[in-house]
């Protein structure tokens, strides 16, 4: 099981549902902490106050709680998706696409199969370009073989 799914069993269903959720990231949080301003989820994520605003404009964050003053509190749950959507965004998927995504997870169960045919549609994406990568890297690596073999060969012609 990944982090992705949690088992329902404490709830006594036994059965697995997506929470919206990605590996945790590097950087710890505090210990029992589940709120965070917007500040600090910035502090966090890397990502700017402006893009959150937009992340949550768009659809693409689901509903985030607010203090009593109106001001963003973020839970660790929100984290774990900025998280995931961070990693949706490496692959390249479109944003229209990853508002798809989380518009399907709010909807339910019933979403799975898209979900799972948008999610692998992505990771074969992602292995046509590690693939496109790799042969790029070895055409740089035969261009830095010749150039230090021809270095080398100037180096050992040069009187000294």
């Amino acid at each position: 099981m990944t982090v992705m799914e949690s088992t329902a069993e404490a709830a006594g269903t036994g059965t697995r549902t997506d929470v919206c959720a990605a590996p945790p990231q590097r950087h710890r949080r505090p210990e029992g902490q589940d709120n965070y301003t917007i500040s600090e989820v910035v502090a966090f994520t890397g990502l700017t106050a402006h893009t959150l605003r937009w992340y949550e404009r768009i659809g693409l964050m689901p509903h985030i709680d607010r203090s009593h003053t109106g001001q963003r509190r973020y839970s660790n749950r929100d984290l774990d998706w900025l998280a995931f959507v961070g990693k949706l965004r490496l692959t390249g998927m479109p944003v229209a696409d990853m508002v798809r995504y989380a518009e399907m997870v709010r909807e339910g169960d019933g979403t799975y199969t898209q979900r799972y045919e948008i999610l692998e549609s992505t990771r074969r994406d992602v292995l046509a370009r590690i693939a496109e990568l790799q042969d790029t890297l070895a055409v740089l690596d035969h261009k830095i073989s010749f150039y230090a073999d021809a270095g080398r060969a100037l180096t050992s012609e040069r009187p000294r």
